[in-house]
């Protein structure tokens, strides 16, 4: 499984690891027909169809093995487009090789995922993160592609992390400057409703009328 990181569209492979160099291949992808066999590619390989029990021994023992190949870089990508859920941009994509009994068989693949950030919003990037770290090695034997992956989304949950953590200072910041104004607009009113109630109580006794009772 292969992946290109992007910030854009662009989607990241996650690539199973690649058939042997000796092994001649047909190479076709699930979501593309223009590269099946044409028809004269499919009379050749009908007349070289062979049953199981006209192969010889060595022909047996290559057939297992590719047929092992198959169920392997089956079940390798499945389990990366299952655990990358809607993160995945399409199907998976094989590459084949044709088996002495004339049948096609899977000996390598891909599946594309998304694997940008989410514009503005780090809480969510850090998810979608965690997503693809867990995809990336989803498989029970992930490639070194897989392993490269999975150390690019452990470095973007960080940095994701990282961003949620000034967003939050920010956040307390503000917070504890609004109390703080709150409390000194508060302090200020009170002040003057002291000064008032001083100054009326001031005012009231320099008016006060004396009884002279000698009189």
């Amino acid at each position: 499984m292969q992946i290109n990181s992007s910030s854009s569209f662009n989607p990241t492979y996650f690539r199973s690891n690649t058939a042997r160099p000796e092994q001649a291949r047909d190479n076709k992808t699930e979501d593309d027909n223009s590269t099946k066999p044409n028809k004269t590619e499919e009379d050749s390989a009908a007349r070289d169809k062979k049953s199981t029990q006209e192969l010889d021994q060595n022909e047996k023992h290559k057939l297992e093995e590719l047929k092992a190949r198959d169920r392997e870089v089956r079940t390798h990508e499945a389990a990366h487009k299952a655990t990358a859920g809607q993160y995945a941009t399409g199907g998976a994509s094989f590459t084949y090789q044709r088996g002495p009994d004339g049948q096609l068989y899977a000996t390598g693949g891909e599946v594309g995922i998304s694997t940008g950030p989410v514009p503005d919003n780090p809480e969510a990037t850090l998810q979608k993160a965690n997503t693809i770290r867990a995809a990336a090695l989803a498989p029970a034997h992930p490639s070194s592609q897989d392993m490269s992956i999975a150390a690019k989304a452990t470095m973007m949950a960080t940095e994701a992390r990282a961003q949620i953590a000034v967003q939050q200072q920010n956040e307390f910041k503000a917070r504890t400057e609004t109390k703080e104004t709150t409390e000194e607009s508060k302090q200020q009113s009170q002040a003057k409703h002291y000064e008032a109630v001083a100054k009326q109580s001031d005012d009231s006794h320099h008016h006060t009328t004396k009884i002279d009772l000698m009189a």
